[in-house]
């Protein structure tokens, strides 16, 4: 890793609290050296310089360093297991459930989590925390407003129920948008929330170090209750996951180990 490189992440660390160091230097430095050149600077230290001076630049990395693509079920039959299985288990055991949709990007993963939920329970019985990095990307999902290329997997009978045409967009339904709570998360930094029954953080462990990702999978496990569910990405199975207090329940999805009541022994 160059000087260069490391002093900018340092800088970038101590300006916004985002430390570059836990992501994958390949995919991260590619990624912002291609947006540095892009703003005609040849080293980071110039291009940090520019960061300090210009709000908009700022913003601009922010958005570079998280990876903002969503759309509405992606990976449909991940979806599907969640709705027949997994939300039908989660319901067995109570009636009120929390939910966090970590890393959420622009709200198409927590607006389908509700729609699914809504199948199941009266929205007031759901509770959806959804978090990002991004303020610009959840200032959108708060928006509930998509292009019809987001909804490219959305069956017509929910996008009957659940959205309004407007234009060339759609517009997510009040009652579902009113169930979501954006706030902006640091995954590598802020205070993790307790008490999930599902948590759901997909396509994004991949940009982490294998040493950032044990301490998000630790403190994954310590939000959720026991027996809780965590849903990963496609390309994101755990390994060993029993060394972070899980068991397999589906393909990419893990349990929290419930502790056994033991009795005294006399």
């Amino acid at each position: 890793m160059s000087q260069d490189y490391i002093h900018f992440i340092d800088k970038v660390h101590r300006k916004t609290g985002v430390d570059l160091s836990q992501y994958k230097e390949a995919q991260m430095k590619r990624r912002l050296t291609s947006l540095r050149e892009k703003r005609g600077h040849h080293d980071f230290n110039s291009y940090f310089n520019a960061l300090e001076k210009d709000a908009f630049l700022l913003d601009e990395l922010l958005d570079r360093m998280t990876i903002n693509v969503s759309e509405f079920y992606r990976n449909r039959k991940r979806f599907e297991v969640l709705e027949h299985k997994v939300i039908p288990y989660l319901h067995q055991q109570k009636q009120k459930l929390r939910i966090w949709s970590a890393a959420c990007s622009t709200g198409e993963e927590p607006y389908t989590l509700a729609m699914i939920l809504n199948r199941y329970m009266p929205l007031d019985q759901v509770e959806i925390l959804a978090t990002d990095l991004d303020l610009n990307a959840l200032k959108k999902a708060e928006e509930g407003l998509y292009h019809e290329r987001s909804l490219k997997e959305v069956a017509p009978d929910i996008l009957r129920k659940y959205f309004r045409k407007e234009g060339s967009f759609y517009r997510v339904r009040d009652d579902i948008r009113k169930s979501v709570t954006f706030k902006k998360h640091n995954l590598l930094a802020d205070r993790y929330q307790k008490g999930f029954d599902l948590i759901v953080c997909r396509n994004v462990m991949i940009y982490f170090t294998e040493e950032a990702k044990q301490k998000i999978y630790k403190n994954f496990n310590n939000s959720l209750v026991d027996g809780g569910i965590f849903f990963v990405g496609s390309t994101e199975q755990i390994i060993s996951p029993q060394t972070h207090g899980f068991e397999v329940y589906d393909t990419f999805f893990y349990r929290k180990w419930q502790k056994k009541e033991t009795g005294n022994a006399f």
